[in-house]
């Protein structure tokens, strides 16, 4: 599985509590600052159209998923996907 955040360094509640989730549970992410990655902000704002962080990108067995901002019913799914 592969799983990105795209987050906000500083001030972004969802960004911090989305992280924490997937740490809590033992699963390895790549955090990606849109505040200094242009590519990856274009990416989450022109190709899937968020305008919100986080962003969570995760991919699994050739299944592709994302959301925007905090969302605990995702993260779960996520988490549950991954126990699997």
């Amino acid at each position: 599985m592969t799983l990105i955040i795209y987050v906000k360094p500083t001030g972004c509640f969802g960004c911090d509590k989305t992280k924490q989730k997937f740490t809590e549970a033992g699963i390895e992410f790549t955090a990606v600052d849109i505040t200094t990655n242009s590519e990856a902000l274009a990416y989450i704002t022109d190709e899937l159209g968020y305008s919100q962080a986080p962003v969570v990108v995760y991919e699994k067995d050739g299944s592709e998923d994302h959301w925007s901002g905090l969302n605990p019913l995702k993260i779960t799914q996520v988490i549950n996907l991954h126990l699997r």
